[in-house]
């Protein structure tokens, strides 16, 4: 039964990575791709599926990745990758999700959120 919950979760990273993965924009030019953002948000996997804490990792993860956004591109970019996975997650996921940068302390200009109009993002 524990090797049927661990080949769940296995499949539920693959999963949110693979949605990640593949939600490139190929009509935005920019220096960040949705491939870009794995290695940034990977520390943060655990928190989202209920299984750890929110780590140190995963904020210093957020932190640069929002450090790298230099321009209003970029943070559209970006805006859109995140919206998109969240579209992939559930509700719940989701909440957790949009709420990781205000729990360590980073300012980001929108919403994580299915719903985000990240054309308006500057």
């Amino acid at each position: 039964m524990a090797g049927f919950k661990n080949d769940a979760k296995i499949a539920i990273n693959v999963l949110l990575i693979a949605c990640l993965l593949v939600m490139s924009q190929p009509r935005v030019v920019s220096a960040l791709t949705c491939d870009e953002l794995v290695p940034y948000l990977w520390p943060c996997m655990t928190y989202v599926e209920g299984t750890g804490p929110l780590t140190d990792s995963c904020c210093k993860g957020v932190k640069d990745l929002n450090d790298k956004t230099k321009n209003s591109q970029d943070r559209r970019a970006v805006c859109n990758c995140l919206k998109k996975a969240a579209s992939c997650n559930s509700v719940a996921k989701s909440k957790i999700v949009s709420g990781i940068p205000s729990k360590c302390g980073i300012n980001i200009p929108y919403t994580i959120s299915s719903s985000t109009d990240c054309s308006k993002v500057k």
